[in-house]
């Protein structure tokens, strides 16, 4: 499905990375000192209304430290829980 807007696509990826983040029972904390990033960068890509835009390299190391793959955080899920 097409996203109407950059809002759109960046709420589906922070909703996901949030979503793959509590599967694996990791903190916000946790998942930013492994991807190498920063604990507000993360905080922001997470947060619902998100307009940070963010890189295919930070995908791709949240992806690894998750062990998902990177077409994940793309996909529409009618329910986040």
């Amino acid at each position: 499905m097409p996203y109407m807007n950059d809002t759109d696509l960046y709420n589906t990826i922070g909703a996901n990375i949030k979503l793959y983040r509590k599967k694996a029972k990791l903190t916000q904390v946790q998942l930013a000192e492994h991807s190498r990033i920063s604990i507000s960068y993360l905080s922001k890509i997470e947060a619902a209304g998100c307009t940070k835009s963010l890189s295919l390299s930070v995908l791709n190391q949240i992806a690894n430290v998750l062990d998902v793959e990177i077409t994940e955080f793309f996909k529409e899920e009618k329910n986040y829980g």
